[in-house]
């Protein structure tokens, strides 16, 4: 093995690439056959064309060996549970009736049956449906879909890869299914499932796969010895196997740490590794272990989660130093493109000084080209693009856009007094009970009500100029009308404006403040067809003026019931959008959190006495190694209590966290110092309500009783049943009722009957308790 040889064999690729097409076609044929407009064959056909167009993409931009596999109808774990036979009981019927509807009911259920639990997929804002497995399960093979999406891409006379979820990181992610033992570890299935994967392997040969790619990102997280050597169990099972591929473990988001040596041992002819942020340690790590002599390195250098340019000098420096620790150096960036937009080029209203700073999908594809040609044929080959990229990171480094002298001086000056609030929870409880005189078991929603059709018309035709302002914010304030006059019919007891005015609940903010920047198309699928497009943080941060206060104001004064200030938190502003990578996180959220700041002090003194202010994504982005959450969990609470420390005692604080694992951040939930806080627990069962109680959290909880991400109406009983089980973890003085999140994506009819549904249940358990 030579440094040499290892640079002359170098070829570009990518572990997979955004799903949705340039105009998210996707997103619009499937939403079309759920409601009967697009046929069975024709939504494949659109898919079929989509992954044809994506693989000619790759391929032009200079990617030797293009994915398949990572196309997805709504979710790659899903599509992974399929493959392996791992349907709940209770979809059986479905799948055995229509495939494809049987898939639909999995991810989103139907009116009979509940879809699967949906988390977030390790520390991103994707979601993946979790697997449901017991000691019964038996699995069953259907290569179906790997095997034809791998033939469609040889039949374009492509070099590819097909790419699978692995099977230890698919059972640690599994879940028991509901009246499963919750002691039941899906990874002692390892042994049943293996075979499985041992046949796909095979049809996937025999189909003419030269590679096949399985991606264990669960081992960068710490893992038990049990766990690890399940593992390498796994990989001396496949690897001793004849009948497959060349095998090539793929890690990414964290660095593999006590995996990397069982995984550079274990009988697989290569393996793919993120040497970006805090994987960038695995380079020394690597030739800690005596490097992967013999194999395959597939080194990803290029950041597949950010948005800016990469520094290819730097780059070629860390793959410098990988060529002598394998027998062949590829270049792919660090995970799946899947978590960034498709292309930059489109993107006609951002400052062109700007945009040269900025690298999607399509720009990231050119850059990894573009350093597997300067391992193959050297520097000079691609000087132009090094002097272009140099001049590039040189713009943004110097340019007056990405800081202000203001901001970071009142930053600096934050004190321990700013983050706190002036009297402790037992007696600002007590205020507020006196102050908004609630009843048992109030009831609310999380914040946005759906966004008809005529809004999302009127929102356009502001955007084209087809109507004024005055005119758009007349078609607002007509749809909080209607917001506020439903939910006191409906009989709710805390209200909230609806959300009218907002495309989604970061963007709208990252519009009005300093320092970040939108784009038009630059969506990124969240999951199934729910695509956002986060802002990008290119600069300092403030709030230039206030923007929810008028929109509360006028709410409040349709009604004598308390309505809900609604804010987005500083932790998700940074974790649904796409953050600086030139300064520390730290400093970033506590510029955020001085500009929330500012707002939350403005809705206070017009007269808003329940604020909430939403942090969806603070379990999301704790780190995935243990070793790294206690500094993050510190700057990103105080964060959160900076926001918010400057209010009244009676001023009743909320925040609203859904679809993650809460068990491992209660007392970071309790650091938070909100008063009230609403989780998702529909599909997890209220199981988040015991971890609560377990953990002895002390204030006001709203676990969910009504899933929104399901068109499924929840009957009266139902909700009824979850609530009681709520009150069996956490005292009825300290429960609210309410919905998993927000009600943006659903539809009037669903949504006004579910909440019907919801008070009244609500009013029946009170009645129980009352009588009690």
């Amino acid at each position: 093995m030579t440094a040499k040889s290892a640079a002359a064999a170098a070829r570009a690729t990518v572990y997979g690439y955004p799903r949705q097409g340039r105009d998210r076609e996707l997103k619009k044929a499937v939403e079309g056959y759920w409601k009967g407009r697009v046929t069975a064959d024709a939504l494949r056909t659109t898919a079929a064309e989509l992954r044809a167009a994506h693989w000619r993409r790759l391929a032009a931009a200079g990617i030797d060996e293009v994915p398949t596999g990572d196309f997805s109808y709504y979710d790659h774990v899903l599509d992974t549970s399929v493959m392996v036979g791992a349907v709940p009981e209770r979809h059986r019927d479905a799948v055995a009736a229509d495939p494809l509807d049987g898939y639909f009911a999995m991810a989103r259920g139907d009116r009979t049956v509940a879809p699967l639990e949906m988390t977030k997929w390790f520390d991103t804002n994707y979601h993946y449906l979790v697997p449901e497995l017991s000691p019964n399960t038996v699995f069953a093979t259907d290569s179906g879909k790997p095997v034809g999406e791998l033939r469609e891409a040889l039949a374009l006379g492509l070099t590819a890869r097909p790419v699978l979820v692995g099977p230890v990181t698919y059972l640690l992610l599994a879940k028991p299914a509901p009246g499963v033992d919750p002691a039941f570890e899906p990874l002692t299935l390892l042994d049943r499932l293996l075979p499985v994967y041992a046949e796909v392997l095979a049809d996937l040969r025999a189909a003419g796969a030269e590679w096949a790619q399985l991606d264990e990102p669960a081992l960068v997280q710490d893992r038990t010895p049990a766990e690890l050597n399940a593992a390498a169990r796994a990989y001396r099972e496949l690897g001793a196997l004849t009948d497959r591929p060349k095998l090539l473990v793929a890690s990414y988001f964290d660095r593999l740490g006590d995996a990397l040596p069982l995984l550079a041992k274990a009988p697989v002819e290569g393996l793919a590794m993120d040497f970006t942020g805090p994987a960038a340690a695995d380079v020394d790590a690597l030739a800690a272990v005596g490097g992967l002599p013999g194999k395959r390195l597939v080194a990803g250098v290029v950041d597949g989660r950010n948005v800016w340019v990469n520094d290819l000098e730097r780059s070629l420096t860390t793959l410098g130093t990988l060529l002598g620790l394998a027998d062949r150096v590829d270049v792919s960036a660090s995970c799946s493109l899947l978590h960034v937009p498709l292309d930059t080029a489109r993107e006609r209203d951002v400052d062109p000084q700007v945009l040269r700073w900025l690298a999607f999908a399509d720009q990231k594809t050119v850059e990894i080209s573009t350093l597997a040609r300067a391992l193959t044929s050297g520097t000079d080959a691609v000087q132009a693009e090094l002097a272009a990229n140099r001049a590039d990171l040189a713009s943004r480094a110097n340019s007056p856009i990405t800081r202000d002298p203001a901001v970071r001086a009142r930053a600096a000056a934050v004190g321990e007094v700013e983050t706190r609030r002036s009297q402790p929870y037992a007696d600002r409880a007590a205020a507020q009970r006196a102050a908004l005189r609630l009843p048992l078991l109030p009831t609310t929603t999380i914040g946005s009500f759906p966004q008809t059709t005529e809004l999302r018309t009127a929102r356009a035709d502001l955007r084209a100029g087809r109507i004024d302002t005055e005119r758009y914010e007349e078609r607002v304030r007509a749809e909080i009308r209607e917001v506020i006059g439903f939910q006191e019919k409906a009989g709710l007891d805390v209200l909230v404006h609806g959300e009218a005015e907002r495309n989604d609940m970061v963007q709208y903010f990252a519009e009005r403040l300093t320092g970040y920047l939108a784009t038009q198309h630059g969506w990124v699928q969240s999951y199934g067809t729910r695509h956002v497009r986060p802002p990008i943080l290119a600069g300092d941060i403030s709030r230039p003026e206030p923007m929810t206060v008028g929109w509360t104001g006028y709410a409040r004064s349709l009604t004598d019931r308390p309505v809900k200030g609604m804010l987005t938190g500083p932790v998700t502003m940074l974790a649904w959008s796409f953050v600086r990578d030139d300064q520390p996180l730290a400093d970033t959220a506590r510029q955020v959190a001085l500009a929330l700041r500012d707002e939350v002090d403005d809705l206070e003194a017009a007269g808003t006495s329940v604020i909430q202010v939403d942090e969806p994504a603070l379990r999301e982005t704790l780190p995935l190694r243990a070793a790294d959450r206690a500094a993050y969990l510190l700057w990103a609470t105080e964060a959160f209590r900076l926001t918010t420390g400057g209010v009244r005692p009676e001023t009743q604080i909320h925040t609203h966290m859904c679809y993650a694992e809460f068990g491992d951040i209660v007392r970071a939930i309790d650091d938070l110092d909100a008063d009230v806080i609403s989780l998702e627990a529909a599909r997890s069962h209220m199981r988040v309500a015991s971890e609560l109680a377990v953990h002895g959290y002390p204030r006001e909880v709203g676990p969910g009783v009504y899933d929104i991400h399901s068109p499924r109406v929840p009957g009266v009983a139902e909700i009824a049943e979850l609530l009681r089980a709520g009150l069996r973890a956490i005292p009825a003085e300290r429960l609210w009722v309410n919905p998993d999140c927000g009600l943006k994506t659903r539809g009037w009819p669903e949504t006004s009957t579910s909440l019907e549904n919801l008070v009244a249940a609500a009013h029946a358990v009170r009645a129980e308790l009352s009588g009690s």
